[in-house]
């Protein structure tokens, strides 16, 4: 029997390493750099009670969003124990398959797939994200999650700044170098606004639906087929808002918003179904 290809240790130790890794890293240092000591630092000043309230509220929306994204790029996604055997029984009463993966040559759990850039499978994977370098899975999508809603706060954040500032305080424009700083900061900041936050609001209903992104793909045939035999979809493993968002964040509030706070996981290779 072959071998799983590149584990837990390996995958983290490449995670730090790549060039996409290191180009997010830089990007939110830039961000917090310009908006900081340039825009609010022009706007307000960080000198002000006003401006310091500022910059402090700033650092601890990238912090945060810093912490979260090194815990969902260096945190296994989930690997298949190697002593995983499926339920035939189980999973025939709940309208599972067992399946079988040539490639690591080992049954795969419920909703767990293969991925071709990390060489294994990946429990209740979600999609392999090039900016982490990682795979989203049932290990770290609660930290990747809080990491997306971060980036987002953040980046609104500096937009709003920047808005500020280009429009309550004159500048010097006849300068082409402060014209094209400007342009190119207003651009970045409302990119990276536009498009983490629509991750968000993506990620926000995959939640509330207990679904992976594979999942919505699949789903989409399933409804068709539904609605032209007359039923009606439901995803499976939906099991009511409350519910879907405990499983991924926890049933105590207060750690939602921790990404280091997992206890509530179990070993992902059992989920609970709806009797619907």
């Amino acid at each position: 029997m072959a071998r799983r290809r590149g584990g837990p240790a390996a995958a983290s130790a490449t995670a730090v390493a790549s060039p996409a890794v290191v180009g997010t890293v830089a990007v939110m240092a830039l961000v917090y750099y310009s908006t900081l000591f340039v825009f609010l630092d022009h706007w307000l000043g960080l000198g002000t009670s006003a401006g310091a309230a500022h910059a402090a509220a700033v650092s601890l929306a990238v912090a945060a969003c810093f912490f979260s994204f090194v815990c969902a790029a260096a945190a296994d996604p989930g690997s298949v124990p190697a002593s995983f055997a499926p339920d035939a029984e189980a999973a025939q009463g709940q309208g599972l398959k067992s399946r079988y993966c040539d490639k690591c040559c080992m049954f795969k759990p419920p909703r767990s797939h293969h991925c071709k850039v990390c060489k294994r499978c990946v429990l209740k994977m979600d999609h392999h994200c090039v900016w982490i370098n990682n795979c989203v899975g049932y290990g770290n999508y609660k930290a990747f999650i809080i990491c997306v809603l971060n980036a987002t706060i953040g980046s609104l954040y500096s937009f709003v700044i920047f808005l500020c500032d280009l429009l309550l305080k004159e500048h010097e424009f006849h300068i082409l170098s402060v014209k094209i700083v400007y342009i190119l900061a207003g651009v970045l900041f409302f990119f990276l606004s536009l498009t983490i936050g629509s991750l968000l609001c993506w990620h926000i209903y995959l939640l509330c639906h207990n679904m992976t992104t594979i999942e919505y793909r699949e789903a989409v045939r399933a409804k068709w087929l539904a609605k032209k035999s007359g039923q009606k979809y439901r995803h499976r493993f939906d099991l009511g808002t409350r519910k879907n968002i405990q499983m991924i964040l926890g049933p105590n509030i207060l750690c939602w918003l921790c990404p280091t706070a997992t206890g509530h996981l179990k070993d992902g290779t059992d989920f609970q179904i709806t009797n619907n």
